[in-house]
């Protein structure tokens, strides 16, 4: 990796694309970042990754884009915590970065408003930013929220395109008065799904590693252990199951603490596994007999789309731009969020009725093939050329 202050090489020929995230964890928005520019066309483009300090390990893809020849360039001061002092030291090492690139494509909240801002000070020609979901409900209280909303609104207008990873993104960004329709574009999250195939144990010695009988009916989850993912909800759900099936949580985060003295107050912690964050995820999904996803707020959900392609019978919430995702009923069951009940209830139906879970498995396969890698950096590398060529067009007028 180089430093923020190193000199960036200039290599000919090619449009040069810095993409700017805060962190490389193993979350869904780093994912989608490093797929995309490890996958675009390195005949046509020189990227460079401009990244924060990550909090804990970084995303296995990283080494995937580095073989791809991207650039990784460290900011230490891009942190993901609001902090005057650092923000302005980030868009100061970003706006040095930032010169000489033909675009710049930011991803999430912070490297968002600091990525544009510094592309507009640096006079980079085209800037581009996905925001990965947003933060408008579920995650703070309404004045901060409302803060972070003024704050897109006034990020939009050092942008030229807005990327929402569904349908339901982009009408939530347009209910908050974000930016104009115009100026979005729906790219769905490209999710690696070849990979799952490969198999490293089978279920059976999946489930004799993390201590769970062979006959154990196990509903799991995936990702990382945070109030917006829901978990608090599962573990009462479970609770109320009078079959007593097994619980498998898999991922890491600051709710784990919390998490397991809600297990041990409900009386359910002797079937609750926390096996911690994998790189088996496709072994990990296929020890699952059912797969829960009770988000509060949900921009796609790469964990989701992989447990449908791998089969399993799912039980959701009904936010963000899952239900365009699923159809509740044909590819699985949708509950409200935070209904502690409906969602005992989805879960107790599949568990009795498995030849249902296996009709909505087969359909929830055959919706996720049409979210892999290769369909949204297309997407993508189309929306640079579009801009390029407009920008090209308009000087020769």
């Amino acid at each position: 990796m180089l430093e923020a202050d190193a000199t960036m090489p200039q290599r000919q020929g090619r449009e040069r694309v810095l993409h700017v995230i805060t962190r490389l964890d193993r979350g869904g928005s780093a994912e989608n970042t490093l797929l995309t520019v490890a996958h675009l066309d390195p005949e046509r483009y020189d990227i460079t990754l401009a990244v924060g300090p990550s909090e804990g390990p970084m995303s296995p893809t990283l080494e995937l884009a580095q073989q791809a020849g991207v650039e990784v360039v460290q900011i230490p001061h891009l942190i993901r915590a609001p902090s005057p002092w650092h923000d302005l030291r980030a868009l100061l090492c970003l706006w040095r970065v930032c010169r000489g690139f033909d675009l710049v494509h930011t991803h999430t909240s912070k490297a968002g408003v600091i990525g544009r801002l510094a592309a507009r000070l640096a006079r980079v020609p085209h800037t581009v930013h996905t925001p990965h979901g947003h933060v408008f409900y579920g995650y703070y209280s309404s004045p901060v929220t409302r803060f972070f909303v003024l704050l897109e609104r006034l990020a939009a207008r050092w942008c030229e395109r807005i990327v929402a990873l569904t349908d339901a993104d982009l009408a939530d960004h347009l209910a908050f008065d974000v930016a104009p329709a115009s100026q979005f574009i729906v790219i769905h999250s490209g999710v690696e799904l070849q990979a799952l195939d490969a198999s490293q144990q089978t279920s059976a010695k999946m489930r004799e590693s993390l201590g769970i009988p062979q006959d154990a009916f196990v509903v799991g989850t995936l990702g990382r252990l945070t109030q917006v993912k829901g978990q608090h909800d599962l573990l009462r759900a479970m609770a109320r199951l009078e079959t007593s099936p097994w619980l498998l949580l898999v991922g890491d985060g600051e709710e784990e603490a919390s998490l397991r003295r809600l297990a041990q107050e409900l009386g359910i912690s002797q079937r609750v596994v926390f096996a911690g964050w994998r790189q088996d995820t496709g072994d990990a999904l296929r020890s699952m007999d059912l797969f829960a996803f009770p988000s509060l707020n949900e921009g796609m959900g790469k964990a989701l789309v992989e447990a449908m392609y791998l089969r399993r019978p799912v039980v959701a919430t009904h936010v963000g731009g899952i239900p365009h995702l699923l159809e509740d009923g044909h590819h699985g069951l949708l509950v409200p969020p935070r209904s502690v009940p409906q969602l005992a209830q989805a879960i107790d139906r599949l568990m009795r009725d498995r030849n249902l879970g296996r009709q909505l498995g087969e359909a929830a396969h055959l919706q996720a093939l049409s979210y892999g890698v290769a369909p949204m950096v297309d997407k993508i590398d189309a929306l640079y050329r579009e801009l390029m060529v407009e920008a090209e067009m308009a000087t020769k007028a």
